[in-house]
């Protein structure tokens, strides 16, 4: 199925960003070579990523003579802390990953406000960004990142699983809850949560907060930009003790906070656990874990009682961009001028099971439950795009930790995330 542009329209990805996937593979890379075209260009970017970004380095090597890659990959923590360190210290490599937008250390905005990504403004798939998704990918009205496309966050979930419980994805909250039962007395982890990995404890807060707060406050951000919301006097308290509620009901496996991303993404490949909340870019991931792909599929992860006030989080994925210190920037450059034509666009985009930038592409099947909300406009960015600065993001992580180790109380842990907020305020 083909995405409606339209959709791309008004709130989708206005300012939107990718949630902070990663994986853990392998350490930061070095930096730049030292002449401007031939030896090895350094590439350093995050676990989802890896179906797409090595399948068109691969393609494009092929294709030019001389050109080669060293491609590595780091976890979350290291993105936001080395390889920052890394571009201010004009140390970084040549390419390296970036989030859309604002909100972390390592989003687009951060870093080209720093001077440290080479524009690409100049490149004729820049042209074709659909508008509602320039906050996303522009700054200043400049390009600095590429992206293949939009990401969906909703629950990753494994057939045969539901299929021993005799249930069905859920469309409410209420019915979430009942076959999230239904599940635990099959001996069925309901839904696996790897809080370890920090980056996956937003994620359950993402996929909750379009239903509980964006379908009753559309402007929700612009309100808080403004001073007349905060996290705790909304429905991201809704959220947030929903969250716990899942917590309190056994609904998790056993001691999420000493569980990783990649044992909960085990867990469900293998059917020990029925469902995990994620982004479909690592869907790719769960499927090589599994016995076979088919056995996963995902749905919008429901937050009311009311079917149309359940919105569905949606964002640009994390993209790749040029170093602005790169001694290998024509051909970085010239990579990513190669990664915007539509072929290989769409090549990259159905490798990660995300929607294309641009273009009518089919999407994944697993993604069909998601399109009404989206051609609907009940789709809202990942939430740390819109946030001002890049001490919201890891203040979630903590005290959604805090939160499911009952060293904390929803009400602490959203006036935390509010004095974060205040400081680029």
């Amino acid at each position: 199925m083909a995405l409606d542009r339209s959709v791309s329209r008004r709130r989708l990805l206005q300012f939107a960003g990718g949630a902070v996937a990663a994986s853990t593979l392998a350490a930061c890379g070095g930096g730049g070579g030292s002449s401007s075209s031939g030896g090895t260009l350094k590439v350093v970017g995050v676990g989802d990523q890896e179906a797409g970004l090595r399948k068109l380095l691969d393609a494009y090597k092929t294709a030019h003579s001389g050109f080669d890659f060293n491609l590595s990959f780091a976890p979350a923590d290291q993105v936001q802390t080395a390889l920052r360190t890394q571009l201010g210290g004009g140390n970084a490599p040549d390419m390296h990953v970036v989030y859309p937008g604002n909100g972390s250390a390592m989003s687009m905005a951060q870093l080209a406000k720093a001077g440290l990504l080479a524009d690409l403004s100049g490149q004729s798939w820049t042209q074709k960004i659909p508008s509602g998704f320039k906050g996303a990918f522009q700054s200043d009205g400049k390009t600095y990142i590429y992206s293949p496309g939009s990401s969906m966050l909703g629950a990753i979930y494994n057939k045969k699983a539901f299929a021993t419980a005799g249930v069905q994805p859920p469309t409410t909250w209420s019915e979430l809850l009942e076959i999230c039962d239904k599940l635990k007395k099959k001996g069925i982890v309901p839904i696996a949560l790897g809080a370890q990995t920090p980056w996956v404890t937003q994620l359950i807060d993402y996929a909750l907060v379009p239903g509980t707060v964006y379908a009753k406050t559309p402007d929700f951000d612009d309100k808080m930009a403004a001073g007349t919301a905060s996290f705790a006097d909304s429905g991201w308290a809704d959220a947030m003790t929903k969250y716990l509620d899942l917590r309190k009901r056994g609904f998790f496996n056993d001691n999420p906070n000493g569980t990783t991303y990649e044992q909960a993404t085990s867990m469900v490949a293998t059917g020990k656990a029925a469902m995990a909340v994620q982004v479909s870019a690592v869907l790719s991931a769960f499927r090589a874990a599994a016995t076979s792909p088919d056995d996963l599929s995902m749905f919008p992860f429901p937050s009311t009682d009311v079917v149309a006030d359940n919105w569905i989080p949606a964002g640009v994925v994390v993209g790749i961009a040029v170093s602005a210190k790169s001694k290998k920037l024509d051909q970085a450059k010239s990579f990513l001028d190669y990664c915007g034509q539509q072929e290989n666009l769409n090549t990259w985009a159905e490798a990660v099971s995300c929607v294309p930038l641009y273009g009518d592409a089919k999407v994944d099947p697993a993604l069909t439950s998601f399109l009404p909300a989206l051609k609907a406009n009940k789709a809202v960015p990942f939430m740390d795009q819109r946030w001002p600065n890049a001490e919201v993001q890891p203040t979630h992580f903590a005290v959604v930790q805090e939160l499911l180790g009952g060293k904390t109380s929803v009400q602490d842990a959203l006036k935390k995330m509010d004095t974060a907020y205040k400081k680029g305020a």
